[in-house]
C-alpha cells in the first residue's frame, strides 16, 4: 500500500500537527483522508469554508463570522486554507489552551493585520458575532448587549480605552483573561 506523498499526510505535518494541537495521530490521518475527499486540490476556498462553517449554525447567518475565522487562519495570504491551516483553525476554534484561543482571537479582531485592535474593528467582528445568534435567542440577550453596538461599547470599555485608541494583543488577552464577561462577549456559544 505504501506512504505515498499524494495520497497521506507527510511525517513533519503530523508530527507537528501532533505536537500543536489535541488531535491523535488516527484523527489527524482521518481528519487528513476526509480534507481530501472534500478538497482533491490540498486546499479550501474561503467559499468552501464558509459552506462548511455555516452548517455548524444552521439558524443563523454564519458567513460574515467565517470570512474573519478563514482570514485569520489564511496565514500566508493566497485565499486558501492548506490542510495544517485547517486543522489548526479546526483545534483553535474548538478546544486550544486558553491564550493560544486569545491571540487567535485578537488575529480575529485585528481586521487589517497591523497588530492592533480599534473599535471600529471590535464593532466589525462583534456584527459578525451578533449575526451568529438566531433571533429568537437575541430577544433573551440582556439590555446592555441587544444591539450589535451595545455589545461592541461594552466590550470596548473591558479595555479602558478611548474611542480612537487602539489595544495591543497582550492587552487584549489580559482583559479578556480578567473579566470573564469579556470573554462571554467575543464568542457565541449556541445554546443548543
Amino acid at each position: 500500500m505504501g506512504n505515498s506523498k499524494s495520497g497521506a499526510v507527510s511525517k513533519e505535518i503530523l508530527e507537528d500537527l501532533k505536537l500543536n494541537t489535541k488531535f491523535s495521530e488516527t484523527e489527524i490521518v482521518q481528519w487528513y483522508d476526509n480534507f481530501k475527499k472534500q478538497c482533491p486540490t490540498g486546499r479550501i476556498t474561503r467559499e468552501e469554508f464558509q459552506a462548511i462553517y455555516s452548517k455548524f449554525f444552521p439558524d443563523s447567518d454564519a458567513n460574515t463570522y467565517a470570512q474573519h475565522v478563514f482570514r485569520s487562519f489564511d496565514t500566508n495570504d493566497d485565499g486558501t486554507l492548506d490542510f495544517k491551516e485547517y486543522i489548526i483553525a479546526l483545534h483553535m476554534t474548538s478546544t486550544g489552551k486558553t491564550i493560544r484561543k486569545l491571540e487567535w482571537a485578537f488575529s480575529l479582531f485585528d481586521v487589517d493585520k497591523n497588530g492592533y485592535i480599534t473599535k471600529s474593528e471590535v464593532s466589525e467582528i462583534c456584527m459578525a458575532i451578533f449575526k451568529l445568534i438566531p433571533s429568537d435567542e437575541q430577544e433573551c440577550l440582556p439590555e446592555d448587549e441587544n444591539t450589535v453596538e451595545k455589545r461592541a461599547d461594552k466590550l470596548w470599555k473591558f479595555f479602558n480605552k478611548g474611542e480612537n485608541e487602539r489595544v495591543a494583543e497582550g492587552e487584549f488577552i489580559q482583559g479578556v483573561m480578567d473579566n470573564e464577561e469579556a470573554l462571554r462577549l467575543i464568542q457565541y456559544q449556541p445554546s443548543k
